[in-house]
């Protein structure tokens, strides 16, 4: 298995995670997961890390982008410990039905169980906080009215940004779980994933006096179908 490599130094590696591809293994799938990359390009992490090789946080299977991978303990305590206190500022891409009624905002509704599914629903079981910025960054008019956003999920719920933005009536593209279902654009059936992309991940390294930041390019099936959709986008 070959995973591209944004940055790695002595102390981290930032992958480019594909879609389509798990973070980690499910009862449901034996198909060879990020782990399994892992496992064979860093087997020394098992000595601080059995579970995970030293991934500190994840992405859904369809997501790609940037993903941080620690090489030593004290490395994935410190990112695991940014992580925790939001201290990585996280940035994504993503494609939404509609168009927003203002160029930036703020969804604040804590995330809990409904049934098998995460919701907003008040009435959830187990609900957190939760907290998204998003910022307009196009919009775009094919088959239907679209917006590409910029997405700042402040907080770390699993799912939370297609959750979070599904509630304000911008479902992201492709995404069939928390998405539209019914009366889908021909165009957008060309899509094999939900439109969504972590764009970037910045941070302070250990000395708190350099700040990193790793990018990643909008994967390229995001990028043509933007131009399929609209050929000046």
């Amino acid at each position: 298995m070959k995973i591209p490599i944004i940055f790695e130094d002595e102390n981290f590696l930032a992958l480019n995670k594909p879609a389509n591809l798990l973070v980690e293994p499910t009862k449901n799938s034996q198909k060879k997961t990020l782990i399994d990359f892992l496992k064979e390009k860093l087997p020394q992490n098992k000595n601080f890390d059995s579970q995970r090789f030293g991934l500190v946080h994840r992405l859904d299977k369809e997501t790609s982008g940037v993903l941080l991978v620690a090489k030593n303990k004290n490395f994935f305590n410190y990112l695991k410990k940014l992580f925790k206190e939001r201290k990585i500022k996280k940035e994504y891409i993503a494609l939404v039905y509609g168009w927003p009624n203002k160029k930036r905002g703020e969804i604040n509704l804590p995330i809990g169980w409904g049934g098998k599914l995460k919701t907003t629903d008040k009435k959830a079981r187990k609900r957190k906080p939760a907290l998204t910025f998003f910022e307009l960054i196009k919009k775009i008019k094919g088959q239907e009215k679209y917006s590409l956003l910029k997405v700042f999920p402040k907080t770390g719920r699993t799912n939370q940004i297609r959750i979070h933005l599904a509630k304000i009536g911008l479902p992201i593209v492709g995404d069939k779980v928390y998405g539209r279902k019914k009366s889908l654009p021909e165009e957008t059936r060309k899509l094999k994933r939900q439109f969504l992309h972590c764009l970037a991940l910045e941070f302070l390294l250990p000395n708190k006096k350099t700040k990193i930041r790793i990018e990643s390019d909008l994967a390229k099936d995001l990028k043509e179908f933007l131009k399929m959709i609209n050929p000046e986008t």
